[in-house]
């Protein structure tokens, strides 16, 4: 196994290095330190075994790099850290967002038309358990009452709204959730475009894609901060940067367009160019404490976890709550056994990415 300790930039160069080589010319132009094969003749050089080649013996074989999701579980399993116990004690995970202080910086994510126990929506299931835990809760589409039903649990919740067609339509939910007391809102801009040709419809309602000045006007109608989810370049994280946003979602929206890349490979270049000017929340295949301390070592402020609760809804908010528990004491787990005290002590220069 061949093994890079990498610093912050070091990592950038090296991930976009492995970007740059997996593009056709750079298949083709690749030479024997690659760590790929050579015995194939130009033209066909590495194309059919290029993954088993290189990927960890952590992935199953025949996965598909078209696949965000698969691609994404790669990528967190391809990150290896070293331990540092000397001088180290136990973490504490809580901090501070927009004000507000939190015991965990795993948070749920922004999800929408849940359904959960017989009784209650999924949506206000997973406010109870974050309200129990004391993490920030976040909510997708819906409708302004089942927001009303979710605030009233007492989660501080962020709230999530489609780039409707319509800008006033916007503005309305914004002030709404203003009204409301909710701890931010935002703009899920990934869900302009079907995919198809066409712009996007959710749920009946035409959306279309939103301009910076857009973005500027959300953010000036709103009394709360404003969140950009779906980011995953540097082009549009600075976008948000100048638009004045408060914070950025990285995601891929679960794979929403194959071959998008994992919100990891991109995070850093992204830490590096907003210099710490606007939060960073990452989410998108988010399972363990261990994928949210790597999330965290490279530059997020905190993630978001999804589909890997939504199991447990029918359950109710108790088993969904016992989750996330889980997840945040793994966590300051790893923290403890990597010398980081606190979340303001992450390290990036412990992780190791790993290549066979």
């Amino acid at each position: 196994m061949k093994e890079n300790k990498l610093s912050r930039r070091s990592f950038v160069r090296m991930s976009t290095a492995s970007v740059a080589a997996l593009s056709i010319p750079g298949l083709l132009s690749a030479g024997p330190m690659s760590g790929l094969p050579t015995d194939q003749p130009a033209g066909q050089r590495f194309l059919p075994d290029m993954m088993p080649a290189w990927q960890p013996r952590t992935v199953t074989p025949g996965w598909d790099p078209g696949d965000s999701d698969s691609f994404t579980r790669y990528f967190f399993d391809s990150l290896m850290l070293e331990t540092r116990y000397l001088d180290s004690d136990l973490a504490t995970t809580r901090f501070r967002l927009f004000d507000e202080t939190f015991d965990s910086p795993i948070m749920t994510a922004a999800l929408s038309h849940l359904r959960g126990t017989d009784e209650e929506s999924g949506l206000v299931v997973y406010s109870k358990a974050a309200k129990a835990v004391n993490a920030v809760n976040w909510i997708g589409m819906g409708p302004d009452e089942e927001l009303d039903e979710v605030v009233a649990t007492g989660a501080k919740t962020i709230r999530i709204i489609k780039p409707y067609e319509d800008n006033d339509e916007v503005i309305k939910k914004i002030k709404y959730s203003a009204k409301k007391k909710c701890l931010a809102v935002g703009m899920d801009i990934d869900h302009s475009f079907n995919g198809r040709g066409g712009y996007d419809i959710v749920m009946g309602e035409k959306m279309k894609p939103k301009t910076t000045s857009d973005i500027k006007k959300f953010v000036k109608a709103s009394k709360l901060p404003f969140i950009v989810k779906g980011v995953l370049s540097v082009s549009d994280a600075v976008k948000c940067m100048e638009a004045g946003v408060a914070g950025i979602m990285l995601s891929h929206h679960g794979g929403r367009v194959k071959y998008s890349i994992p919100p990891l490979l991109v995070l850093e270049r992204i830490a590096d160019a907003v210099g710490g000017k606007m939060k960073i929340f990452v989410d998108c295949g988010v399972v363990s404490g261990m994928d949210a301390y790597k999330c965290l070592a490279l530059g997020a402020d905190a993630v978001g976890v999804g589909r890997h609760l939504i199991p447990l809804l029918k359950e109710g908010p108790d088993k969904v709550a016992e989750r996330l528990r889980e997840m945040n004491n793994e966590l300051a787990g790893v923290m403890s056994a990597t010398g980081v005290r606190s979340l303001d002590k992450m390290d990036p220069s412990v992780i190791y990415r790993t290549v066979l």
